[in-house]
């Protein structure tokens, strides 16, 4: 029998186990029973976990939606963001940390994007979650002394295997920024408070880990570039598509 027969069979039993007319059914016959049923089918149990699992993320991705349209100014719009690609006419925002494995693997595809795509948008949202050095990093990098240097830092620091304060010293030095300057810059309470309204950004949309990506109303969780790539081809195709 298959899965969803067994569980159409469950339902029906606990049904008519219930509605049974002008016939008391005492409780611990009728656990019995389904105890029983649940014990000789287990897998019922994992279809049901699985339905449940479905149901929630459909719930969330429903929630996570309305809130990308809610908060999308300060998706797309926040002026202290440094963004790629500033005149295209769809729009990709980033959340990412430094020091995070799956946001070092999906670095070079995204910059390989920003160039193959320039008429899309690329907005970086630092958002460090490892504490430490990846706030240390996200501060660097948005200080007046560093933020020209965004993209070519963004390169060097995720494409960097042990991001300490040493490795970032040097890789700033590499690309023509003091340090200094930029430490100074960073540990600004302007610096900090972009990097926490980013947090609160985050937070609303449900977003709990890096890298992710919104493209206008898709939300991609995880370094999924495949899912990137059919999300920006869709934008660009609605854009194109005839009133």
């Amino acid at each position: 029998m298959p899965k969803f027969s067994k569980a159409l069979a469950l339902a029906g039993a606990c049904a008519a186990l219930a509605l049974a007319g002008c016939q008391k059914v005492e409780d611990k016959a009728f656990g019995e029973r389904v105890r029983a049923y649940l014990l000789a089918h287990p897998e019922v149990i994992e279809e049901a976990v699985q339905k449940l699992q479905e149901k929630r993320q459909a719930e969330a991705a429903k929630a996570a939606q309305a809130n990308l349209a809610k908060f999308r100014k300060q998706l797309e719009s926040d002026a202290r963001d440094y963004v790629a690609n500033p005149g295209g006419s769809i729009t990709v925002v980033e959340f990412f940390d430094y020091r995070c494995g799956y946001c070092k693997l999906a670095a070079p595809e995204v910059v390989k994007l920003i160039a193959e795509n320039p008429d899309v948008r690329f907005v970086f949202k630092e958002f460090p979650i490892f504490g430490g050095e990846s706030d240390l990093a996200a501060q660097l990098v948005l200080s007046p002394a560093a933020k020209p240097r965004s993209l070519e830092i963004y390169k060097r620091f995720m494409a960097e295997k042990s991001l300490d304060e040493a490795a970032m010293d040097r890789i700033l030095v590499e690309l023509g920024v003091d340090p200094a300057a930029a430490k100074a810059g960073g540990s600004t309470r302007e610096v900090k408070a972009q990097i926490e309204d980013v947090r609160g950004l985050a937070q609303a949309l449900g977003i709990e880990g890096t890298p992710a990506f919104v493209v206008g109303d898709s939300l991609i969780s995880g370094a999924d570039i495949a899912a990137l790539k059919r999300a920006i081809a869709e934008a660009k195709a609605a854009r194109i598509k005839p009133a």
